[in-house]
């Protein structure tokens, strides 16, 4: 702040020094000039009273206002800085106490202060807690008050918390801070810091005040002489002009049309000769706006996807020519960027439109003016470029499409974002003859490109005509067969892992699809069909009819005397676009099932997509008083401030971390993290995928409370499963045989 005032001083410093050499340059003119009439006109305007002028006090508050504004903007940048500086210090001072206090390494698995020192550090320095970790993060021991952060994995190495009340700071120091094989996170007494933030705010708001006061005051003296008397006779123009605008009575300009004021009457008093001129200009302008509207993308101004296709259709017309310089093959890439919704969604619109222009621009500028450069989408492009010999393919095109994208992140407002497509490709006259149908068959190979991953280039394939109609075929008869009542609900039973009970199975959907084969039909994979359903919205009454048929099932096994609860998976569609509190009131109410006999199973992925509607979801859920699950938790990601919140009773660690936990370290020590993360939060844990002995026995060393897997019973149908809980003795040691 001081350097900016210290800078913009010296600036008005220069300037009246420039003023004084100029004035003493062009004195002899300007006496020449007071003697004419109009030196005495532009003498009479340095004797006007600037502070009974309206005008004059207007500019001179906003500029005064305008000043405070940039400098409080400056202020508020510099206080971040000055704050940060001021932790900075208390976290080197924390560092200077610490380091010096952790002696030779001696034992790994043991702490290097001892409780007396920690008394110490406590007890006489700004450290008020602490807690000492291993630097694989291995807990050591804490001392002093509790700290809020807990280190689970290396990246919470970066983290630093400060209280709300500003009077305690947690950092972290890492073994390159202390110079030692630990991690320490400390809790410090920061009551010093707001204080001094108060005294550099209350120094730079006079310097701030000050400032903007003195130079309010110079402009407003140079306002009279420099300013206010041009606009005052602009001003009688203009009201000479809308009395007559046909024949304006305009008095010759006095002042110099050298400089800008003058410049600018000469150029006003020019506008006002040239209205009728005006008028054709604005009937031009707003014909080459409609066009624009029509024909270009406002966002970008590239063309638009009508404007695409005209000029697609005009390339396709000169390869058909006999002209053998005209071009006889050119290649349509339909781009799409990868995820671009959440960027709108998480960042705002504004960022994403300033993504788009960015991809626009980068583009154009990339490829030769051959190309043509379309936006045909929300987050869409739209390519069409003539084969030369030089580039044979239209996939070379489309490579250096992606690479021109991929090749640095975008900035914007200080963010980078690092953006990808996905890229489908079609040849004319390769892919079609008709521009309509090589545009769509790149459009098809874009489809493709997305269902494979994303981030990919697919080029156009006849096969790929034939998987879509598969697709919507496969869809179709998915929707006859939720008409028809052909779905099916197999149930896989869930155990106690410590006293061998059934307490509950997961309902699993399957599609049996009837056909004219020997075998009547062929069942279809949930990997095959539930993405197709989740698409096509169909998911939500697939959702509904698994809901209460399982509740119907477990009702008659609550009738029959098995006190077992179902657990029934609920997608994200399901989730957030039914009424998923009334559809589980309903069914109970239905039914007559015990609410404690129903789980409702939800992936993490799905619960962190809207934080607010989830955990009001799930605690009218839990007020209907079903139990509540996590499924395949490990998987995505998870917010531990936010599972606190989540009224859940159960953790389901997914199955690729059990299955593989006894030949891979990794996946072992995740599956103990989840068992004692959810005993933390006094959570069930059940595992799934327990395929053999060795399985359940080391679920039983982590002291997982439930399991369900191959080793017990593979999923089956409703009758099966009703003579498998009728026959079933009650121990586990029956499934060793």
């Amino acid at each position: 702040m001081g350097q900016v005032s210290q800078n913009f001083i010296g600036f008005l410093m220069a300037f009246t020094r420039a003023q004084g050499l100029s004035g003493t340059t062009n004195g002899m003119a300007q006496r020449a000039k007071e003697k004419s009439g109009v030196g005495a006109f532009l003498g009479r305007a340095a004797t006007t009273n600037i502070w009974r002028s309206k005008i004059s006090w207007r500019i001179a508050l906003s500029a005064f206002l305008t000043i405070l504004v940039i400098q409080s903007a400056i202020l508020i940048a510099s206080f971040k800085e000055q704050e940060a500086m001021l932790l900075d210090e208390v976290k080197g001072i924390g560092r200077s106490i610490l380091s010096p206090a952790i002696g030779e390494v001696s034992d790994m698995l043991q702490s290097p202060i001892t409780q007396e020192q920690a008394a110490r550090i406590n007890g006489s320095t700004i450290i008020d807690g602490f807690t000492v970790y291993s630097a694989d993060l291995t807990f050591l021991g804490s001392y002093g008050e509790p700290v809020s952060m807990v280190m689970l994995d290396m990246a919470s190495l970066d983290k630093s918390y400060r209280s709300v009340d500003g009077n305690s700071y947690e950092v972290v120091y890492t073994s390159t801070d202390l110079r030692r094989p630990y991690v320490v996170v400390a809790k410090l007494s920061s009551t010093n810091v707001v204080p001094a933030l108060l005294s550099f705010v209350n120094k730079s708001l006079a310097i701030m005040f000050l400032l903007s006061a003195f130079v309010t005051a110079v402009l407003m003296i140079s306002l009279s002489k420099w300013l206010l008397e041009p606009i005052l006779f602009m001003r009688d123009n203009l009201l000479a002009a809308s009395e007559n605008p046909e024949n304006p009575d305009i008095k010759p300009s006095p002042f110099d049309i050298n400089d800008e004021v003058g410049g600018a009457i000469s150029m006003a008093q020019s506008l006002i000769q040239q209205n009728a001129d005006n008028i054709r200009q604005i009937k031009s302008a707003a014909e080459d706006k409609i066009h624009k509207l029509a024909y270009y993308d406002q966002l970008t101004g590239l063309p638009n996807r009508i404007q695409f296709l005209q000029k697609l259709t005009d390339l396709a017309r000169t390869a058909n020519d006999d002209d053998t310089r005209s071009p006889k093959r050119f290649a349509v890439i339909a781009l799409d960027l990868d995820h671009f919704k959440d960027i709108n969604d998480s960042m705002g619109h504004n960022i994403g439109d300033a993504i788009l222009r960015g991809v626009g621009k980068r583009l154009r500028a990339a490829l030769p003016e051959s190309a043509v450069v379309a936006r045909s989408g929300e987050d869409e492009f739209a390519i069409t470029m003539p084969l030369s010999t030089d580039i044979n393919t239209a996939r070379d095109i489309a490579e250096k499409v992606v690479s021109v994208i991929k090749s640095e992140p975008f900035k914007v407002f200080n963010e980078s974002f690092q953006v990808r497509a996905s890229v489908g490709v079609s040849t004319f006259p390769d892919d079609g003859m008709d521009p309509d149908q090589v545009l769509k068959n790149a459009d098809i190979a874009l489809n493709r490109a997305k269902e494979e991953g994303r981030d990919t280039i697919k080029e156009y394939s006849e096969d790929f005509d034939r998987a879509v109609q598969l697709r919507f075929q496969l869809l179709r008869d998915l929707r006859d067969a939720l008409e028809a009542k052909e779905l099916m609900l197999y149930f896989q039973p869930q155990f106690d892992l410590n006293n061998g009970r059934i307490i509950g199975a997961e309902g699993l959907l399957r599609w049996f699809k009837k056909d004219d084969s020997k075998q009547g039909g062929q069942f279809i994979s949930p990997a095959e069909f539930v993405p197709i359903a989740e698409q096509s919205g169909l998911i939500v009454p697939i959702g509904e009819w698994v809901l209460e048929y399982a509740c119907i099932q477990a009702a008659k096994w609550q009738e029959a005397g098995h006190n077992i609860r179902v657990a029934v998976n609920v997608s994200g569609a399901q989730f957030y676009q039914s009424d998923i509190v009334a559809s589980v009131a309903r069914c109970l109410k239905e039914t007559g099932l015990k609410p404690h006999n129903l789980e409702l199973e939800v992936t993490e992925s799905v619960f962190m997509d809207d934080i607010n509607h989830t955990i009001e979801t799930l605690q009218k859920l839990h007020a209907l008083g079903v139990e509540l699950a996590i499924d395949d938790f490990g998987t995505g990601y998870s917010s531990l401030s936010y599972l606190r919140q989540f009224p859940i009773d159960r953790l389901k660690i997914d199955q690729s971390f059990i299955r593989n936990a006894l030949n891979n370290s990794d996946d072992a020590a995740i599956a103990r993290t989840i068992v004692n993360l959810g005993h933390s939060l006094n959570l069930q844990v059940i595992a799934e995928g327990v395929e053999t002995k060795e399985h359940e026995q080391f679920l039983l060393a982590q002291k997982c409370d439930e399991v369900q897997g191959f080793r017990y019973s593979k999923p089956i149908p409703v009758d099966d499963f009703v003579k498998f809980i009728k026959s079933y003795k009650g121990s586990l040691s029956v499934f060793d045989k």
